[in-house]
């Protein structure tokens, strides 16, 4: 139950931050895309959070056993940059910068109204189900 209610408050904390900082209003993550035209750099204060909270919690975890409600960590071992890598980030970034949404906000963005969220998110889900399509061989960290 601590889990399910650690998970709840965390993502309606990650939802409320989302929405106070504009993230869920493509017309805003596109104007802080368009560096070459009319550049909106307000959204630099939100990405830099983001990172220095990254950076210390990744820096913390060597301290701990294991998080409060699991059992050990989940850090992935594979540090290869492959193909599977890149073509996703680029993908990821593609359609970042076509609709001004990422998975996060444009689930938060459900709260604000925002219709074109719901096309987005189902074409997600749809897209979840396709990739499962293609065979994956399992990566392995070298030994």
């Amino acid at each position: 139950m601590a889990k399910l209610l650690s998970a709840t408050v965390a993502g309606l904390v990650f939802g409320f931050g989302l929405g106070l900082s504009q993230m869920v209003d493509p017309a805003k993550v596109l104007g802080f895309l368009d560096v070459a035209g009319a550049w909106d750099p307000s959204l630099i204060l939100v990405m830099a959070s983001a990172m220095g909270v990254a950076f210390i919690a990744f820096r913390l975890v060597p301290y701990r056993k294991a998080p409060l409600f699991e059992s050990g960590f989940m850090i992935p071992t594979v540090k290869d940059i492959d193909v599977k890598l890149v073509g996703g980030a680029v993908l990821f970034g593609v359609g970042w910068g076509l609709v001004g949404f990422c998975p996060g906000p444009a689930v938060a963005s459900f709260a604000h109204g925002e219709t074109n969220s719901l096309i987005f998110v189902a074409a997600m889900i749809v897209g979840f189900g396709l990739i499962r399509l293609i065979p994956v061989t399992p990566r392995t960290s070298p030994a």
